[in-house]
């Protein structure tokens, strides 16, 4: 079928062929497809969707436009992908924590854009700290150490970032198809034996709508499992971030903290992800022995330990891991005070999320700069009660961005009523393949 005969019978809503599809993915990184053909073919699948047939056939095409890793490591090469959201930070976490618990983690990771913080971002707030590797250099970082954390190469699934470039210009980035197979075809270029997703819902994830994150957990659980790679996903709760903080430093803060302490919201979900990960990909037999030896690395301390050898790695300080408050470079912080009574309701993360923009913390366009010292540390969280003048969190910024203005909108983010707010579980809903 020529590019001209699929894209006609997509928009008329007829079933296409498989091979079709995978051949027009491939196109898409040789540039055989035009700008016009690409445009047209996000348009049509937008408007009438794919079969699930034809969402793998373009998942694996894209994988297979660009270089796909091949591994000869002691152990499986398994990860975690998230949909995003507002202080979540568990790849940093979980991670080390896999890799301790005896898997090699391959991740590759993207940047923030819009309301939700980047991984690679957070990991650059670290002195030195480098995420732009040659495909030799990632793979050498992950066979000494377990893990790395890096940049997408332009050698990657290249049909994915011109699809997506073309879909950023024609109002088609949310097509439940064109996400799937975006999501897919750049985790399954790092050749893994088993992925886990994390689709996020609530006031500060992408995907805020619970029917909605559903329908796409659904999707890429199907469209990875067709395409070979055992593949789960958890639906967690984001109506508050998982880190009581929103930024870059402040983050990778608060992880280190994680690290330390082995408690709170994030090391829960990063232990439900882990569990499922491990069995799902035989290294372990039972829930209840991954589960086990996942706290066991946070307790030892060798998850810790692990995530200071690949900050090594991959060019920042040796002794990060031990002397990591040394390092960071957090902004001043000014108290964020209750205007009145009451219990916190609601917290809106997006409306966090932005203000953590606008200081500076986030982009509004791919290539502004970052300011890594900038956010909101020790956010109250759900369900606390409040009383007037006490500090519902600490804004980080420099004093020629901090007003009134600001003040104010991190106190409208932060609603407090009369009656404590009905919370719901950090793992909503599991989806199997």
């Amino acid at each position: 079928m020529q590019a001209r005969d699929l894209l006609l019978a997509l928009r008329e809503g007829h079933v296409v062929s498989r091979d079709a599809v995978n051949i027009f993915a491939k196109g898409l990184g040789s540039e055989a497809v035009s700008d016009a053909q690409a445009g047209a073919f996000a348009m049509a699948v937008c408007q009438n969707g794919l079969t699930d047939e034809a969402r793998v056939a373009l998942t694996l095409g894209m994988r297979d436009s660009g270089e796909v890793l091949q591994w000869d490591l002691p152990g499986k090469v398994i990860d975690k992908h998230s949909t995003g959201g507002v202080g979540d930070a568990v790849s940093l976490l979980l991670a080390p924590m896999l890799v301790a618990a005896g898997a090699f983690v391959p991740m590759i990771s993207g940047r923030g854009l819009g309301h939700t913080g980047g991984t690679l971002d957070k990991l650059e707030a670290i002195p030195g700290f480098q995420t732009e590797f040659s495909v030799k250099q990632f793979k050498e970082i992950v066979a000494k150490v377990g893990c790395a954390i890096v940049a997408p190469s332009a050698s990657i699934a290249p049909a994915d970032q011109r699809l997506y470039a073309v879909r950023d210009v024609t109002g088609t980035v949310r097509s439940l198809d064109l996400i799937t197979s975006s999501i897919l075809s750049k985790k399954l270029a790092a050749g893994l034996q088993a992925l886990v997703l994390d689709v996020k819902t609530g006031s500060g994830a992408v995907m805020q709508d619970m029917q909605e994150a559903i329908f796409l957990a659904q999707a890429l659980v199907k469209t990875a499992n067709g395409a070979g790679c055992p593949t789960s996903a958890l639906i967690t709760d984001m109506n508050q971030p998982l880190l009581p903080s929103i930024g870059n430093a402040v983050e990778v803060a608060d992880v280190m903290r994680a690290f330390e302490s082995a408690n709170g919201a994030i090391v829960d979900v990063a232990i439900e992800l882990g569990t499922q990960l491990l069995v799902q990909a035989h290294l372990f037999f039972t829930e209840k022995g991954a589960r086990d030896r996942l706290i066991k690395t946070l307790t030892d301390g060798s998850a810790k330990a692990k995530f200071g050898e690949m900050v090594a790695a991959q060019k920042g300080p040796a002794n990060f891991a031990d002397r990591w408050e040394d390092y960071l470079t957090i902004a001043p912080s000014n108290e964020v005070l209750a205007t009145h009574n009451g219990y916190v309701q609601e917290i809106d993360g997006t409306a966090l999320g932005q203000i953590v923009v606008e200081l500076g913390g986030g982009r509004q366009r791919e290539d502004d700069r970052i300011d890594h010292s900038v956010g909101l540390s020790e956010i109250v969280p759900l369900g606390k009660k409040m009383k007037k003048g006490q500090p519902i969190a600490l804004l980080h910024c420099s004093e020629k961005t901090i007003g009134p203005k600001i003040t104010k909108a991190v106190q409208n983010a932060i609603i407090l009523g009369p009656e404590a707010p009905s919370l719901r579980p950090l793992i909503l809903e599991r989806i199997a393949p």
